[in-house]
This record gives C-alpha cells, structure tokens and sequence, in this order.
C-alpha cells in the first residue's frame, strides 16, 4: 500500500440526501486501489448530512476527513472544493461529487495510466448519465454514454481540447470522471470561487486544458447521477445555464488575456460561441444539435448524430461568415 501513490478525493457536499452520500462513500470504500484519503467538504449542511459525513469520519478516522468552511458557512461547490485540495497530501487529486459514485476499478486504472504517461497532468474517460438509480423500469432505457470526441488513448497537447469543448465536438469530462496531478492543480490554482454552482468544472477544466497535455481513454468508470433537483437541471428550468455560460465565456476572454495566450483557434472558437448570444435563433438550434448528439447511442440514432454533426458544422460555419462580416 505504502508503495502506491497516495490518491486525495474530494467530495463537496450540500444538503445531499444521507442515502446519496453514503453510496458516494461506499463507492470508494469498495476501490480496488488501497492508497487514498477521502476529504468529506462540508458546505454549510443541514444536521442529516453532517451527521452522516462525521460518522464515515469516525468510523475510517484518519483515512476519511470531515473539513467545513469557517462558521458552517456555504461557499459554493468551486471553495469547498478548493478547501478540500488546501487540505489534500496525495500525488493526485480525484473529484466525487456526494451524490454520484465510481465503479470498483476507477483509481486503479487511472493512476496506472498516469503512471504510464507521465507528460500528461490529466486523465478523463467516459461517464454514465445515471437515470436508473430510481429504480423505475423507464429510468433504465435513459441511462446513456456520450459521444466522446476525441480519439480514446490519446495525450492531447494544450489547448486543443479547449476549442473542442467550447464548440461541442468533445463531450466535457463530468469531474468525476477526472484524476489530476495535484502539482497541475495548484500550478492553475485550482477552481474558481466566483462560480458557486454552474461551469465550475468548466472554468477548471480550461485552466488545465491551456497549461498540460491531457489524456483521454473512451472507458466507464464513474456513474453521474441524474436530478430533478440539480444545479443543472434547476439551471436549465430557470434559463440561469444560459446566462452561466455567457459569465464563462467572458471570463476565459479575460483569462486568456490575463495569461497572454493568443492561439488563433481557442479565440475563434471563443467568438463564435459569443456571438450565438447576439442570435437566440442560432442558439436554441445549436443547443438542439449538442443535445441529439449527447444522447445519442444505439444504432439507429447513429444516423441521427451524424445529421447533428452536419447541422453543428452548418450553424458553426454561418456564425464564421458573420463574424468575418463584423470585422
């Protein structure tokens, strides 16, 4: 055990269901990769979820850690996460919100194959989108896998991801799909504490995504649960996920600026995914687009991905021609 890099996870929590929060635990507690510590982050919960984190505490004290913000306060999951990485000793870093879980071979995997690439800072892979957690049979049908969109195996140099998710031809990571050198982390210093809920993965995942190369490997090995009650789904409800990614694209416009990073294609792809929010129209119909080529899987949807893909290309190359005319 001594011998295996020490892994740090860090799980934020908020009000998060006692029963959510324990399978995120046991998740781990059932890893196949022995060396890890757990930071359970408190973010200003209720009694029902800190009783529940002090107890795993207790029960596996000096392996699981209970670490809340100054006067029980709620930060926002960008600063408890951020408290979590102050506090973390490992060589890498692993992210698991409290209500998702990973399969039994996840660390084990991914430390190996960080071992194995030892130019990339990053590993991610594929994320089930977990319907099925309810237990009702339709729930079943509506478990799917992304498209990846990005060759599985690959190191990708910087920033060639960042203009492939800001235009939607790679799937984003769920950030619990991702280990990280913990020296990366902080070499970008971690997450953003403006974002409390929404595109703080994405703000994070640009920072490390301009600095390391990053490997990619079309492999499961993390279950995200889907809620009615989510940040994302309550964002989507409410119109609050359009405006969080106009405050994202305006913030990495000022992070590339502040780092001096003019590659030509980051900054295309920034202006076209801004310029959609001069047009509702092309906006709601790239959204359509992202959303087919998300969900899509099995066979005869495949057509229906590849027509998605000519109408993202199609809409992509309208937004181009305007903005060529604006210049």
């Amino acid at each position: 055990m001594r011998s295996e890099p020490l892994v740090s996870i860090v799980t934020p929590f908020l009000n998060t269901p006692p029963e959510f929060l324990a399978e995120a635990v046991e998740s781990v507690l059932s890893q196949s990769y022995p060396n890890w510590e757990m930071l359970l982050v408190d973010d200003g919960s209720s009694v029902e979820s800190t009783s529940m984190a002090l107890r795993y505490a207790r029960q596996y004290h000096g392996q699981i850690r209970y670490l809340e913000h100054e006067k029980h306060q709620t930060r926002g999951a960008s600063a408890s996460r951020n408290l979590g990485i102050r506090y973390a000793r490992g060589e890498y870093i692993g992210l698991l919100d409290a209500d998702d879980v990973w399969l039994p071979h996840k660390l084990q995997d991914q430390v190996m194959l960080l071992q194995l690439h030892s130019d990339a800072g990053m590993v991610y892979g594929n994320t089930l989108y977990w319907y099925s957690w309810s237990g009702n049979p339709e729930d079943t049908r509506r478990d799917f896998l992304p498209r990846l969109g990005v060759q599985s195996g690959a190191v990708v140099k910087p920033p060639k991801l960042v203009p492939l998710f800001l235009e939607g031809y790679a799937a984003v990571p769920c950030t619990c799909s991702i280990l990280v050198r913990r020296r990366l982390v902080k070499e970008v210093r971690g997450f953003d504490d403006k974002f409390l809920d929404l595109y703080t993965d994405q703000v994070f995942y640009s920072k490390v995504c301009l600095t390391s190369p990053i490997l990619v490997v079309d492999e499961c090995w993390d279950r995200y649960r889907q809620r009615i009650d989510s940040s994302c789904s309550l964002g989507q409800k409410t119109g609050r996920l359009h405006s969080a990614r106009l405050e994202f694209l305006k913030w990495l416009a000022n992070y590339l600026r502040e780092q001096g990073i003019q590659n030509a294609t980051v900054w295309e792809s920034l202006r076209k995914e801004l310029r959609f929010y001069d047009d509702p129209g092309l906006l709601h119909w790239r959204q359509l687009i992202r959303y087919i080529q998300r969900r899509s899987k099995k066979a005869w949807v495949r057509i229906g991905r590849q027509t998605a893909n000519v109408g993202l290309f199609l809409v992509n190359r309208v937004v181009h021609a305007r903005l060529r005319r604006d210049r």
